[in-house]
């Protein structure tokens, strides 16, 4: 698809078609990189996105193990008490 790039107040910009957006799966944030010759838009990065997913699946699998034995304190030998 060919586009211009726009005046956009100081600075300049590319309009997107809404089905281009739909297709491509992209909402409101997006990320921006830059290589030589292009400038490449994705979707934005979130951290630790499907975390929760992925541990409701390990935990329903048995997978959510200590793979250490815990080792207690000082703390919590002289100074944890339950209640």
């Amino acid at each position: 698809m060919k586009t211009r790039i726009v005046r956009v107040g100081n600075s300049r910009g590319v309009r997107l078609p809404k089905l281009l957006l739909q297709q491509a799966r992209l909402a409101d944030e997006v990320e921006l990189q830059v290589k030589p010759g292009r400038i490449v838009i994705r979707a934005l990065r979130r951290p630790r996105a499907g975390w929760a997913e992925a541990a409701r699946q390990a935990h329903e699998r048995g997978d959510d193990k200590l793979l250490d034995p815990p080792t207690p304190t000082r703390f919590d030998r002289r100074e944890w008490a339950w209640r």
